[in-house]
């Protein structure tokens, strides 16, 4: 259980609802068509006054703890619902209203996740304007890909999507923030990477789709675990697929984008910090500021038990540094201390970090287990480890070659 005298990490980013409805109906959505319902009896749009009051929570948070910098998330549902000119008018807002509290300066980046299909020429230049970075949820980079993400009458996303990232690519790349995709094993790994490739992404987030040890993902058996060592008798579908990725990525020469996810296991591998919800032990600073001002966890949550992610706060009533004291948030902080036993023994720890907290959750039982990607994750973890050592041995031979041939 978290230490009660661990001290909490003020929140850095802030996941704000501006639009609770989504213009697609992907069949496999989470939030939509999982075992969640609260977004049913929330408003559709966030107001003006939650808004304003979102804005005023997240300066007074700021101006307590006085950041650097603090990440502003638009997001939804489709957050271009609610219109790009609402958007960069927000953000105007908490910069302003940040800008004016505490004695340290804090820069706020702001960035909004959509699907793409409503970016037209003038909503990108609008962002571009306020300096609001693009990120586009993507299944990947061919119509094939999207099949599952077609809109309420049915109809695919995939061109105006399509449409909307080669417009973003081509006439404002520095507000290009790049794509997230959830990864498929049934599909070609290098396929689907070279196809994302091709709408020119200055970055990658690869994620594993949202599941448990009660609703397992695609592919894994709905399995408890036993404390088996990490791999044993357990298929590596994802693992396979991301080492796959990982290879052709690190193989072509240069860097043709980032992917958060490698780029983060190289890091741990190697002892500096990791800032991804997937991997490593640093404590979470995310927080959601519902359509109805309610203060809740991530979305994630939500794909293990309908109110998972509730707190029971809101911005009307409470502060960022109540929401600090919730339970459920400060388990997100408490490191390796939250942690099952099997995963605090294990020797890949610093690195795995136990995996996605939403996916060691296990139905009667909470958090306190594995990840149900514990497998794949071992697989991707021991694969990069090997890479890298691999390459570290050839550069220090290299080295030591030419010493040799200067006579030194």
């Amino acid at each position: 259980m978290p230490s009660a005298a661990r001290i909490p990490v003020p929140f850095g980013q802030f996941i704000v609802k501006v639009h609770g409805r989504c213009n697609l109906a992907c069949r496999y959505c989470y939030l939509y068509e999982g075992p969640d319902r609260t977004w049913r009896t929330r408003p559709a749009a966030a107001s003006p006054a939650v808004l304003d009051r979102a804005a005023t929570r997240i300066a007074e948070h700021t101006a307590a703890h006085s950041p650097r910098e603090i990440s502003l998330v638009l997001h939804g549902g489709e957050p271009l619902l609610a219109g790009a000119g609402r958007l960069a008018a927000f953000a105007a807002l908490v910069r302003e209203r940040t800008g004016s509290c505490g004695a340290v300066p804090t820069t706020v980046h702001t960035t909004v996740q959509t699907n793409g299909t409503l970016l037209t020429e003038g909503r990108i230049a609008t962002l571009a304007r306020h300096s609001i970075r693009v990120g586009i949820s993507l299944d990947g980079g061919l119509a094939a890909h999207n099949t599952l993400r077609t809109d309420h009458a049915g109809r695919p996303s995939w061109p105006a999507a399509s449409r909307g990232a080669r417009l973003l690519a081509a006439h404002h790349p520095e507000t290009y923030a790049g794509i997230l995709t959830v990864i498929d094993p049934r599909t070609d790994p290098v396929e689907m990477y070279e196809s994302l490739l091709a709408l020119r992404p200055p970055a990658l987030d690869l994620l594993l789709p949202h599941g448990n040890w009660s609703r397992p993902p695609p592919g894994l058996p709905a399995a408890v675990p036993g404390g088996e060592p990490p791999g044993a008798n357990r298929p590596t579908p994802y693992g396979d697929w991301l080492c796959t990725v990982f290879d052709r990525w690190w193989r072509a020469g240069r860097r043709e984008t980032r992917i958060r996810l490698f780029e983060e296991c190289l890091a741990l591998l190697l002892g500096l910090p990791g800032a991804t919800e997937s991997l490593g032990l640093d404590p979470l600073n995310a927080i959601v500021i519902e359509t109805d001002g309610a203060i809740e966890q991530v979305d994630s949550l939500k794909s293990a038990y309908d109110t998972a992610a509730a707190t029971g706060l809101d911005i009307f009533h409470h502060t960022f540094d109540d929401a600090l004291r919730h339970p459920g948030v400060a388990a997100r902080q408490a490191g390796a201390a939250a942690l099952s036993a099997v995963c605090r023994a294990c020797p890949l720890l610093g690195v795995c970090g136990g995996g996605h907290y939403a996916h060691r959750y296990r139905e009667g039982h909470g958090f306190t287990n594995p990840s149900v990607y514990c497998a794949d994750l071992d697989r991707l973890v021991r694969h990069v480890a090997t890479r890298l050592t691999d390459a570290t041995r050839a550069e220090t031979t290299r080295a030591e070659a030419t010493t040799a041939g200067d006579g030194r």
